[in-house]
């Protein structure tokens, strides 16, 4: 049933991004960095947990579970260190995942051939 849970609303956030896409004049990329200011507010009021509890792959693996990150681990240094939290908070607790963009972007860009369009 997880999986299920999973499939389903991973696909509505796929959905929703395909309609903005074809209705709109938003571009991938605007789209996209929706996805992570909607997960950043989403897990700055603590409506994400339930969500990721509910769905969980399916709501951590697309771009709101990256802005949930970066939402919780800055209310988590903020607690713990005050305002530098601010600063700090969001690039500790996305560290690994920005890390293997980086890294697997390097890697990518080794091994294939850039072709004009």
């Amino acid at each position: 049933m997880i999986y299920l849970k999973a499939f389903i609303i991973g696909g509505l956030l796929c959905v929703v991004g395909q309609i903005l896409i074809d209705k709109t004049k938003l571009t991938p990329a605007r789209i996209l960095v929706l996805y992570v200011v909607v997960g950043v507010a989403l897990g700055a009021f603590g409506l994400f947990a339930p969500l990721r509890e509910f769905a969980g792959s399916g709501a951590t693996v697309p771009l709101l579970g990256f802005g949930a990150v970066l939402a919780e681990g800055t209310k988590a240094v903020i607690d713990k260190e005050g305002a530098i939290g601010i600063l700090t908070g969001p690039l500790s607790s996305g560290a690994g995942g920005i890390a293997v963009a980086i890294i697997s972007g390097l890697i990518m860009s080794c091994i294939t051939k850039p072709r004009a369009k």
